[in-house]
């Protein structure tokens, strides 16, 4: 799967792609690095360091959801899944917001 993104994205862009991703297993399979290897020219993985949350724009909006959607007072699971859909419709009409979970600074090795 993360292959098929891999490759869709290095078609797709016309030129090199850098990629920073997580150290899930499998962006450091050997799968993944075979095909990186052969990509070379057009895809380029960099790893963030193991535990850094803070340079994840996921885990940003993550605790976003979290400060903001209350689980306590939802009934069911329906009604979580309803407020959280809520809450990232509204972030959608927030660029500003959503532009600070990007608001980090990545450096290259």
């Amino acid at each position: 799967m993360f292959i098929a993104f891999l490759d869709r994205l290095a078609t797709q862009a016309g030129r090199k792609v850098h990629v920073i991703a997580d150290r899930h297993p499998v962006h450091r399979s050997n799968a993944v690095r075979a095909w990186l290897a052969d990509n070379a020219d057009h895809i380029e993985l960099h790893l963030m360091p193991g535990y850094s949350p803070e340079l994840n724009p996921d885990e940003l909006l993550n605790a976003d959801v979290k400060r903001h959607v209350h689980a306590a007072r939802a009934r069911s699971a329906d009604d979580l899944a309803h407020e959280t859909r809520r809450f990232l419709h509204r972030r959608q009409h927030q660029p500003h917001i959503v532009r600070g979970y990007f608001h980090v600074r990545y450096t290259i090795q």
